[in-house]
């Protein structure tokens, strides 16, 4: 099974580190950092969004990606955040289900965060996301082919 993991992470890399980490492991991933044109939907079967976390949700351009993907794909989610606090892919499943797709899970972490107030004390989870999240990322991926 092919997989295409699209991933927007802007301000520290934190979410293309567990991409990277995933994609060092496995030899049939493909990571597409978004904006780099059209998404080859059709050479993939399993499709990864990922991203970081602002104001709650993932980044507007993966959103946009979302609600582009044609039906009959199997989709899971990537995400760094400054609070793991919540599952925050819930908006992005809505969106694949309606497009008819299937959600398979989605991973979470906690990212180096420094906006807005964090600026002012460097930043928070500092280190983040660490080795063992970076696996626990992979360890995900690697149960979702599974599955």
């Amino acid at each position: 099974m092919k997989t295409l993991i699209i991933c927007e992470s802007t301000h520290h890399g934190n979410t293309k580190k567990l991409c990277d980490a995933i994609t060092a492991d496995e030899k049939d991933v493909t990571l597409w950092e978004n904006g780099r044109g059209e998404i080859p939907w059709e050479d993939y079967d399993l499709i990864g969004f990922a991203s970081g976390i602002a104001f709650n949700k993932f980044y507007p351009a993966i959103i946009k990606a979302a609600e582009s993907i044609p039906a009959g794909k199997l989709v899971f989610f990537l995400y760094t955040c400054g609070k793991n606090s919540q599952d925050f892919s819930e908006q992005l499943a809505g969106i694949v289900e309606a497009r008819g797709c299937t959600v398979l899970g989605s991973y979470g972490c906690k990212g180096f965060d420094t906006y807005g107030p964090f600026k002012l004390i460097g930043g928070i989870n500092k280190g983040h996301p660490d080795r063992a999240e970076c696996d626990g990322a992979v360890k995900f991926y690697r149960k979702l082919k599974k599955d």
